[in-house]
C-alpha cells in the first residue's frame, strides 16, 4: 500500500480554471508545502495539526508571490490540498524548518482533497500584500505589516465538487 502525504499547493483562480479544464494542477515540476522531517525537527513541540497549519500557511504566502506575477488574476490566495504518493515527493532543501517539496509531475484532480480560497472581502488586503510580498521576505517591516494584514483573513474551504462555482 502506498503512503499518502498531504501537500498544500499555492495557486491562483486562473490556475483553478486550468485544473478544471485539464483535470490536473500544474505541468510539473510543481512546488508545494508539506509536513517534512525538517519542519518536524524545527517545530518539535508542534502536533500534527499545528505542523500542517504551518505548511498550509506557507503555501498561502507562496500564493501571494504567484499573484504578484499575475496581475490579471483575482486578488484571492488559493491553496489546493492534495494527497499524493510519498515517493512522488522530492524534498526541496534541508534547511531547518523547511516545508518545501517538489512534485515532478502534475497533480491529478483525483488527488485533490479540498480547495481553499480567500473570500471576496479579502481582495483589497491580499492585493496590497501581493505587491510587497517579496519586500517583506527581504525584511522590510512595513511590507511585512501589509502581508500580515492579508494573513488575518482565513481562507474558505471548498470541496472539489465546488470547483465549477469557484471558477
Amino acid at each position: 500500500m502506498t503512503d499518502l502525504v498531504r501537500v498544500y499547493v499555492p495557486a491562483t483562480v486562473p490556475m483553478l480554471a486550468e485544473m478544471r479544464a485539464s483535470g490536473q494542477l500544474g505541468a510539473g515540476p510543481t512546488v508545494a508545502h508539506a509536513v517534512t522531517p525538517a519542519l518536524r525537527e524545527w517545530y518539535a513541540e508542534g502536533d500534527e495539526e499545528e505542523l500542517e497549519y504551518v505548511a498550509f500557511t506557507r503555501a498561502a504566502q507562496a500564493a501571494l508571490r504567484l499573484l504578484r506575477h499575475d496581475s490579471k488574476a483575482p486578488r484571492r490566495r488559493v491553496v489546493v490540498s492534495a494527497d499524493v504518493a510519498s515517493e512522488a515527493l522530492v524534498r526541496e532543501d534541508v534547511d531547518l524548518g523547511s516545508s518545501t517539496v517538489r512534485l515532478p509531475v502534475a497533480i491529478s484532480l483525483k488527488e485533490v482533497a479540498s480547495i481553499h480560497v480567500d473570500g471576496q472581502g479579502a481582495a483589497e488586503d491580499v492585493g496590497a500584500a501581493a505587491e510587497v510580498v517579496e519586500e517583506a521576505q527581504a525584511g522590510d517591516p512595513d511590507a511585512q505589516f501589509t502581508v500580515d494584514s492579508a494573513e488575518d483573513h482565513e481562507l474558505e474551504w471548498y470541496a472539489v465538487t465546488e470547483l465549477d462555482e469557484l471558477v
